[in-house]
């Protein structure tokens, strides 16, 4: 590990994550407000909560972040958020590049991996916008979705599976909207207008890139 680096982090995300092997079960990490990018040098935080079971809010967890690119590294401690079971972590990326963020929930070995996040340099921005699907794929992992909705999963596996868009908007914004199909039922996790129509997207195209 480089200890020159400080712990820095970027805007956090919420859903469903990791897997946890300990005598409590399995727990679930879920991140708010995933950032597109974000900007090297510029602190920048990250709010997740953590449930175990996907389903119980879990307080007083000794989290942690980790990043990396390349032969960087940096961790920072978790703290406790403004709400039961909500964590919060503050980190800069000291340079431009492709960064690997890790969430560690401090629940067992329960950890949630990013898909790659790009640090830009100071008033830059990425070439192009992410296209729809993949914010969706981002958002599936970031918000957890990977740890139930997969084979032999606490929920549905949705490979292979399309859905109506205005029932999956439906459910995503409310998911009692539609009986328990598993042994845990979703909770709502309050998702944002426009996280649910790139969940939507990406739920019914390209999924399949996950695996």
């Amino acid at each position: 590990m480089t200890r020159g680096l400080r712990p820095l982090l970027l805007p956090a995300l919420v859903l469903l994550a990791g897997i946890a092997a300990s005598p409590g079960g399995w727990a679930v990490i879920t991140v708010e407000d995933l950032p597109d990018y974000v900007v090297a040098g510029q602190p920048v935080t990250l709010t997740f909560s953590v449930r175990q079971h996907g389903v119980t809010l879990l307080s007083g967890l000794k989290g942690r972040v980790e990043a990396e690119a390349g032969r960087l590294e940096a961790t920072v401690a978790a703290a406790p958020g403004n709400a039961a079971g909500r964590y919060t972590a503050t980190m800069t990326f000291p340079q431009a590049g492709e960064w690997t963020i890790t969430i560690h929930s401090g629940f067992g070995d329960s950890k949630l991996a990013l898909v790659p996040l790009q640090a830009v340099e100071p008033g830059t921005g990425p070439s192009l916008p992410l296209p729809e699907t993949e914010r969706g794929r981002r958002l599936f992992v970031a918000k957890g979705c990977t740890t139930c909705h997969r084979p032999g999963g606490a929920g549905p596996d949705l490979s292979g599976r399309t859905y109506p868009p205005d029932y999956l908007r439906q459910f995503l914004a409310n998911p009692a909207v539609a009986a328990r199909s598993g042994p845990v039922q979703m909770p709502n996790l309050n998702l944002k207008q426009p996280e649910i129509a790139a969940l939507v997207a990406f739920i019914n195209t390209e999924r399949q890139a996950l695996r």
